[in-house]
């Protein structure tokens, strides 16, 4: 199997488990018309270990299947930017290498994307900056509890002889 057919099974697999993790625990906020889940915890594993790219592509195409999937369609095209670029970001920071204190800056600074974006998202579907601000400490919630799991899970699996190649294939 050549590099570029491994990159899109990578990238293949990254959306599937971001969309499963979100869809698998979800806890429903009637307030804001969205819901906690841990999507965040796989966007930040597919961003630590591959990258921006492979973590863009995961986190906004990912996480918007799973509103569409859910009955959030809604959602979908402000979770497509806003998880996409958590995810881009994310990246961006660990890119050349990674260590626990950058993860964790990295990470809450993901979590800040996503939490301002999911903010703004909801002024603009509920007309309301007021009612919208209800989401920020379930935002704020779901995006720490995802820090806590996925930021083991990434330094784990960045030990791995296997994981490390596909590092390499989607840094070139």
């Amino acid at each position: 199997m050549n590099n570029k057919t491994k990159l899109i099974v990578l990238n293949g697999l990254m959306i599937a488990l971001v969309c499963i993790a979100t869809m698998v625990i979800q806890i429903p906020i009637p307030m804001t018309e969205g819901y906690v889940n841990i999507g965040d915890s796989i966007i930040f594993v597919a961003s630590i270990l591959f990258g921006p790219i492979p973590g863009m592509i995961a986190g906004g195409l990912g996480s918007a299947l799973a509103d569409i999937l859910t009955g959030y369609s809604h959602w979908a095209l402000f979770t497509l930017l806003i998880k996409g670029f958590e995810g881009y970001v994310v990246g961006i920071i660990v890119r050349k290498n990674t260590n626990l204190v950058k993860n964790i800056l990295a990470t809450l600074l993901g979590v800040l994307i996503m939490v301002s974006g999911y903010l703004l998202a909801g002024t603009f579907l509920q007309g309301s900056f007021i009612i919208s601000l209800g989401s920020v400490p379930s935002n704020t919630i779901q995006g720490i509890v995802s820090m806590v799991i996925g930021i083991p899970i990434a330094s784990y699996l960045l030990t791995v002889k296997y994981v490390k190649s596909f590092k390499q294939i989607s840094s070139n």
